[in-house]
């Protein structure tokens, strides 16, 4: 299994640094394009809350980003430092009482992207698997 690493200070431009690194993956590791779209859309979207949420865009905080990868599947781990949250009673974002809200889609769009969503250590870390 290969297994790549890095971490960013909490700052919301270095979302680009993220697509970067996704993107020298799909080159480098033959990440099918079909899965592609998906992984992009999930991976930033789980490292901007890991920011906003998670680190509430405090710089002395870094996010932690982990790519493993094998022949069956693409696995991206994200961790922040904050305090967690409670993924188990989360909004439906398509409820009607909440279309009109502007966040709250993000794990809910990470969900239908991903193969596989897992929470661990109260929410801060997150593993996001795409079969390939």
């Amino acid at each position: 299994m290969k297994s790549i690493k890095i971490s960013i200070p909490s700052l919301i431009e270095n979302i680009k640094i993220i697509e970067s690194f996704i993107d020298n993956a799909r080159d480098k590791y033959a990440i099918n394009e079909d899965i592609y779209g998906n992984i992009m859309i999930s991976v930033t979207e789980c490292v901007t809350n890991a920011i906003i949420h998670g680190n509430k865009l405090d710089i002395e905080k870094t996010v932690d980003l982990e790519l493993h990868l094998d022949e069956n599947h693409v696995q991206f781990i994200i961790k922040d430092q904050g305090p967690g949250f409670d993924y188990e009673h989360l909004e439906d974002p398509t409820a009607p009482e909440n279309l009109e809200k502007s966040g709250g889609r993000g794990i809910f769009i990470m969900k239908h992207l991903s193969d596989e969503v897992k929470f661990e250590e109260k929410g801060r870390k997150t593993v996001l698997t795409f079969y390939m």
